[in-house]
């Protein structure tokens, strides 16, 4: 059986990108490889074994096209609200919170998340913990 163990981003500014990841969700280097052209940096905390491998191509200039193929990173986070506020405050700019209920108005919602985006672009959704969304 296969494990997930790492999604790639390219970043165009790794400061950035390292500030927003410890700011946002907690993450840290846990490798830093350095080639001749690109460096590979291994993002993780102590709440999962999956790590985000940031792709650095060095002497690039111009932003990464995200695509139309890309949809998003998901976590998810003990108190969704707390979460929201403090990336609010950290100025992060998070988007709203929203309610999944995929029944429609005033069916049960199966989740709770709102979306936040790197500096680069790319969409991470943030779950509140429970259900399926551990």
């Amino acid at each position: 059986m296969a494990k997930a163990i790492h999604s790639m981003i390219r970043v165009l500014d790794e400061a950035r990108a390292l500030d927003f990841y410890r700011i946002a969700f907690g993450l840290t280097v846990a490798e830093r490889l350095e080639f001749e052209s690109f460096i590979l940096i291994y993002l993780s905390n102590p709440e999962s074994t999956f790590e985000i491998e940031l792709t650095v191509n060095k002497g690039r200039t111009e932003p990464y096209e995200i695509g139309n193929g890309y949809g998003h990173l998901a976590v998810s986070v003990a108190d969704l609200e707390s979460e929201h506020a403090r990336l609010t405050e950290a100025g992060l700019a998070p988007r709203k919170l929203v309610d999944f209920a995929p029944g429609g108005p005033g069916t049960a919602a199966i989740g709770r998340f709102f979306f936040v985006a790197n500096p680069d672009g790319y969409q991470i959704e943030v779950l509140q913990r429970g259900g399926r969304y551990l």
